[in-house]
């Protein structure tokens, strides 16, 4: 493994806002630095920055791939998981960069971080040892050769979800290693199995294929669904999957996370209310309940009603402030139409626009209207229950 040395560390400080492309080009101009891992380290460390601000902040951390940072869990979602450990020991069976073992050694007693990749784990030995995360032990080896091996409370794997040409994956069983030929395994060796799988997965069609799943967690951070989890455990008889509590947790930088649970069958079985009319107050639901599916749910416990049945923007005479998602108050809902387009303007020459169920793009609306992008204005076209386009122009409550 590649080292941090003084002069290379000093190198890394004073270009941090230089391009990687730049820097290998002019590698002559530097002797006695390796440019291709000061890039690779640099590269890494902006990929960091926001998700792991205390990786950042130390630069003594040793990066083995920017591949690693851009994949690794951020502090938030790696703090939240802490929170669905069981037992005294977890093993994390996918390390990668180590985030996820260093936050859940800060939980519980003892952490085995797996991981096949030799030079990941020389660097996540350095770097848990930089960290003074001396409960974490490294093992080197592929989980599909050690599963029957493994004793702990809590196993956490999350399988790789690129493809040799570095083709996003989303079906489970197509990423590696196969969860499917594993968890019958991995049960019988750990309390809960939770498994993080692609934030586009279909849940419904995951959960036929995870009947163990006890829970699931959709995890969100700055208005991005940012993790999935599948929480598992080796009971007698599995929770039939429209009992299976679905938890949308919104996660905010100082605050409790903000979450939302539901059952499916608590969707299925809700009565939908839509309406034509735009009340005095327009709410947007979080990421995470949008991806959550919790659409009649959602308008039930907080008395809304809905839009369209395919909008998902819901709407209310009286404000309530402790709807989970973006709050606005109504200023006029305006019907849409190709003379409104070429005028509007005139009267909002600047606003944030937003689409839900609506036959045009944030892109196309924002050119043919030259609406120009900002302010605090918010303008949101729309489908009404009666079939009417509209774009309804709002300001946050």
């Amino acid at each position: 493994m590649q080292t941090l040395t003084p002069a290379l560390k000093a190198f890394i400080a004073s270009h941090t806002a230089e391009e990687a492309e730049k820097l290998l080009l002019a590698a002559a101009r530097y002797p006695g630095i390796d440019i291709p891992f000061a890039v690779e380290q640099l590269t890494a460390r902006r990929q960091v920055r926001d998700k792991l601000p205390a990786w950042h902040a130390n630069h003594d951390i040793i990066y083995p791939s920017r591949l690693a940072a851009e994949q690794c869990s951020s502090e938030a979602t790696a703090r939240y998981k802490q929170h669905l450990l069981r037992g005294t020991s977890c093993c994390d069976l996918t390390g990668g960069l180590g985030a996820d073992a260093f936050y859940f050694a800060a939980a519980i007693p003892e952490v085995t971080y797996i991981e096949r990749n030799p030079e990941y784990c020389e660097a996540a030995r350095h770097n848990f040892a930089v960290l003074h995360a001396d409960n974490i032990r490294v093992r080197q080896a592929d989980v599909r050769d050690i599963a029957a091996q493994l004793h702990a409370g809590t196993c956490y794997i999350d399988p790789a979800r690129r493809s040799e040409g570095n083709k996003r994956l989303f079906a489970l069983e197509d990423c590696e290693p196969d969860i499917l030929q594993l968890k019958t395994t991995l049960l019988q060796r750990c309390e809960r199995l939770i498994v993080k799988i692609s934030p586009m997965a279909d849940i419904a069609e995951t959960l036929r294929l995870l009947p163990e799943t006890r829970e699931i967690h959709i995890v969100e951070t700055r208005n991005e669904c940012k993790e999935l989890l599948f929480v598992l455990e080796q009971h007698p008889a599995p929770l039939p999957p429209g009992e299976v509590p679905l938890h949308a947790a919104t996660l905010s930088p100082g605050t409790p996370p903000e979450t939302f649970t539901f059952t499916l069958q608590e969707e299925r079985e809700a009565l939908l209310e839509t309406t034509e009319r735009v009340g005095s107050y327009l709410y947007e639901p979080h990421a995470a309940l949008l991806k959550s599916g919790a659409f009649k749910t959602l308008a039930l416990r907080y008395g809304l009603r809905k839009l369209h049945r395919h909008s998902h923007l819901y709407t209310s005479d009286t404000l309530r402030a402790d709807f989970p998602g973006r709050k606005f108050r109504t200023e006029a809902c305006l019907e849409f139409s190709g003379k409104l387009l070429k005028h509007i303007s005139r009267d909002i020459p600047q606003a944030n626009l937003t689409t839900r169920n609506f036959p045009l793009s944030v892109a196309e609306l924002r050119r043919r209207s030259r609406i120009r992008e900002g302010g605090d204005t918010y303008l949101f076209a729309t489908t009404l229950a009666n079939g009417q386009k509209a774009i309804i122009l709002c300001h946050k409550a």
